[in-house]
């Protein structure tokens, strides 16, 4: 059964620390903070991602206050990154006792402190319980099955989600659909995303003729795809055949730039032409640019949501996804790592044979609301 939690007010401890849990966690803190007689939210940030600047971006374009605790446990192994949070949060929690934690999504904070709120018989509740990937060799599903483990509220964004916990022999009334939280946000800020200014900046920067140029979007930073030379070097070789027939607008992620530098591969890069590397983007920049892209090439979790939700074709960059629904319903589709494969996908979409979909069911926009009725006294 799923954790009865005390009647009157109750402090919720929302846990954040990666770029991803801002946009899935603003939404809900928010709507706990309408009910101020009923529950005190507090902002917990780890500081897993520790690039300030991008942190930055995603903190202000939320509109998301100062953390009420910040970790600062920034880069390491995953064992040292983990063992961090787990010390120094566990002192927070001692300290303020709160009548429930929630965590979200699969990173090294999501477990990390849900493993310190359970041993110290505080419930949690999961956002984004269910999704797997059933590829144990990425961290982030070991993440998933040891949050949604010890939870006791697993919050889902899709059916496959539900289903997949009972497979696992979670009991029933642990589960709640919710929705995607991830869309909340869409939803409230799509109209100032949509007026974003990154695209004529783009044009300025690189002397482009317009601001309405047909561009490819790509995102990339995940270790299986940057960590090695011969893997990012499959990805860019594809890039490089791509960028001979549309523009591809790049904003590169820190991890892939260092990468890049380590493998000697500056000068590849700095000859394609059409290929236009910017900085990280900020939220609403980052939207603008999904909207308004041809297509998207990534290996982004969040990013096949989104491209859903805003019907753009998305080819995903991975042999598996967490997030099948965008696959059956949405314009994701899964692109072998192999240069030939991505590059006749992305030639299909330029030629006009687009993938169509649909916006799956409850992603709508209310998830937080859900959320938080779940835990109101009513």
């Amino acid at each position: 059964m799923a954790f009865e939690l005390r009647k009157g007010k109750k402090k919720i401890h929302i846990i954040v620390g990666a770029r991803p849990n801002f946009i899935k966690m603003a939404p809900l803190y928010r709507e706990f903070n309408k009910y101020p007689l009923e529950f005190e939210a507090k902002l917990i940030h780890t500081g897993q991602h520790y690039d300030e600047r991008m942190s930055k971006f995603f903190f202000n374009d939320l509109q998301m206050p100062q953390p009420d605790e910040y970790l600062e446990v920034g880069s390491g192994t995953h064992g040292q990154q983990t063992a961090r949070i787990i010390e120094r949060y566990e002192k927070v929690l001692l300290a303020d006792k709160p009548d429930l934690v929630i965590v979200a999504g699969d990173v090294n904070s999501t477990a990390a402190c849900a493993l310190d709120a359970v041993k110290l018989h505080i419930p949690v509740a999961h956002v984004e319980a269910g999704l797997r990937s059933h590829a144990r060799t990425m961290p982030e599903e070991i993440n998933r099955i040891v949050t949604d483990s010890i939870s006791d509220y697993l919050l889902t964004p899709s059916p496959d989600a539900d289903e997949n916990l009972l497979k696992e022999g979670k009991s029933a009334d642990k589960i709640f659909f919710v929705g995607n939280i991830m869309i909340d946000s869409l939803v409230q800020f799509q109209k100032k995303a949509k007026q974003a200014k990154i695209l004529q900046k783009i044009a300025s920067e690189f002397k482009l003729k317009s601001s309405a140029f047909p561009y490819a979007l790509i995102t990339l930073h995940r270790p299986s795809n940057v960590d090695s030379k011969e893997g990012l070097l499959t990805i860019l070789n594809a890039f490089k055949e791509i960028s001979q027939k549309i523009k591809l607008v790049f904003p590169i992620h820190p991890r892939t730039t260092k990468r890049i530098k380590e493998f000697g591969l500056e000068e590849m890069i700095e000859k394609m032409e059409n290929l236009l590397l910017i900085p990280p983007a900020g939220y609403y920049d980052f939207l603008k640019l999904q909207m308004e892209a041809d297509f998207i090439l990534t290996d982004s979790g969040g990013i096949q949501e989104e491209s859903t939700y805003f019907g753009i074709p998305c080819l995903t960059l991975r042999p598996q996804t967490e997030r099948p629904i965008t696959i059956w319903e949405g314009t994701n589709q899964l692109v072998k790592l192999e240069s030939q494969a991505i590059i006749k996908a992305a030639f299909q979409i330029i030629e006009g044979q687009r993938k169509s979909g649909k916006i799956p069911e409850k992603w709508d926009g209310k998830t937080a609301s859900r959320i938080v009725d779940i835990f109101r006294d009513k």
